[in-house]
């Protein structure tokens, strides 16, 4: 029998920075908090868990990230921009701010729009701090697997981040 509550106490700080890092907003990390210690529960009586935090922190980054999809396909529908929460800063200046605010929307939407592996092995690298091995292990990908989905995201980020700069470049322009 699986001591939940002990595993509860544990994890639930790295389950809820990994949420919350991607999401921007509590009400969204509170919900992919859940939704990531309920699929936890479901895996573990079909199969035994070796690594409880690799587990929960892949489980709260994939939530998270059909969390950005969806909030990104709701916006479209919609025809409004997204409700996308500032990066928090201590003493920004109100341009720091407002760029700041401008770079977590384009990361936040250019994660949601890569191919889900792409996004996972993003995040589990830069907002986890895993190794390569850690999310080659985790993922059941080869090491070289992990570089190449690596590379291709950062590849995606880096032209959506830098088109969305030239277009508000443009757009401010007299």
């Amino acid at each position: 029998m699986t001591d939940w509550q002990g595993i509860v106490g544990r994890h639930s700080g790295l389950v809820w920075r990994t949420a919350y890092r991607l999401l921007g907003n509590e009400a969204d990390a509170a919900d992919c908090f859940q939704e990531a210690f309920v699929a936890a529960l479901e895996l573990s009586r079909r199969q035994r868990v070796r690594n409880w935090p690799g587990l929960l922190q892949q489980l709260s980054t994939r939530k998270a990230l059909d969390a950005l999809r969806d909030r990104s396909r709701r916006a479209r529908r919609s025809g409004q921009p997204a409700d996308w929460m500032a990066v928090p800063s201590r003493n920004p200046q109100p341009g720091q701010e407002a760029e700041a605010a401008e770079l977590a929307a384009g990361l936040r939407q250019g994660l949601a729009d890569l191919p889900h592996e792409q996004a996972e092995v993003f995040c589990l690298r830069y907002l986890n701090d895993l190794r390569y091995r850690e999310i080659a292990r985790l993922l059941g990908l080869k090491t070289s697997g992990v570089g190449v989905l690596l590379h291709r995201a950062r590849q995606q980020l880096r032209q959506r981040l830098s088109s969305e700069k030239v277009r508000s470049d443009v757009e401010v322009s007299p």
